[in-house]
């Protein structure tokens, strides 16, 4: 039996997200076809890749080794689909939740200016790397560390966190809320993806209960229902309106850091000008 690369991506997904539950969000793909797909990449092996228990999956000694090629194999993949659509002339920027917020239309009104050949085209991703590392993007903004090595980053803006919570929730009655007032509620977080964490209370005093979201989508549907309350940045606000939901300011939150990422050894052409000119925009 042939590997396929949907088999290597789901196996790659699975180890990346931890369960096949994420990896299926991730993928857009149902829980059944990712397992299909590590199955048969597995029967094209004749070696098992994954331990799966009830609460958890981890990689045998061969699945180890295995994730090293298959990781390579994906890579290569990328950059080959990198270098056919760049011929399409136009530069794709990633972004997992929002892209630039209120600043978006003024950094592509710049770049057109400066760009008229090269459109600036915004695509969307949740996953950690915001489409760089599937190729979907030439750069990507992320709001969270990227550790890769792979990857180069640099601080291009800086922004205030928001509360989200239901419009007939008491908290929507008021200008600014503290972080203390959303502990008594439900706290909707994607750890793969968001910008918040457990880390931004101190030991003890954060939520009652935590949901976990796979995606915005999901995210404002649970906020808009009463079922939770959410934090996030404030290109969320401006870029994700929601019938149902209401964005208050956090006084006492910490900033969020806007940065942007490429792959290290292939930059695309303008990189430094639109460093510059979304740095602009935020004030930087």
């Amino acid at each position: 039996m042939d590997l396929e690369l949907r088999q290597l991506r789901a196996f790659v997904a699975v180890v990346d997200a931890g369960t096949f539950t994420d990896a299926a969000a991730d993928l857009g793909l149902s829980q059944a076809a990712v397992s299909r797909s590590v199955a048969g990449l597995e029967a094209a092996l004749s070696v098992r890749l994954l331990a799966r228990t009830t609460r958890q999956v981890r990689l045998t000694a061969a699945g180890t080794q295995a994730l090293v090629r298959a990781r390579a194999v994906l890579d290569e993949v990328a950059h080959l689909r990198r270098a056919v659509e760049r011929s399409r002339t136009e530069l794709r920027v990633g972004y997992a939740w929002a892209a630039m917020g209120k600043h978006t239309r003024r950094v592509q009104r710049a770049w057109a200016a400066a760009h008229p050949a090269v459109p600036l085209v915004f695509v969307q991703s949740n996953t950690p790397s915001a489409g760089l590392g599937d190729g979907s993007a030439d750069v990507a903004v992320v709001r969270r560390a990227i550790e890769d090595p792979r990857f180069g980053t640099a601080l291009v803006g800086v922004e205030t966190r928001c509360a989200a919570v239901a419009t007939d929730n008491a908290l929507a009655r008021r200008r600014s809320v503290r972080l203390d007032d959303l502990t008594r509620y439900t706290m909707a977080i994607d750890a793969r993806t968001g910008t918040t964490t457990l880390d931004l209370w101190p030991p003890g005093g954060g939520p009652a209960t935590v949901r976990r979201t796979g995606g915005v989508d999901e995210w404002l549907t649970l906020i808009a229902a009463g079922q939770a309350v959410g934090l996030t940045s404030e290109a969320t606000a401006n870029q994700n309106p929601r019938p149902g939901v209401a964005y208050r300011r956090v006084r006492d939150a910490p900033a969020i850091h806007v940065w942007l990422a490429w792959w290290r050894d292939d930059p695309p052409a303008g990189l430094d000008d639109l460093i510059a000119l979304i740095r602009a925009a935020y004030g930087q």
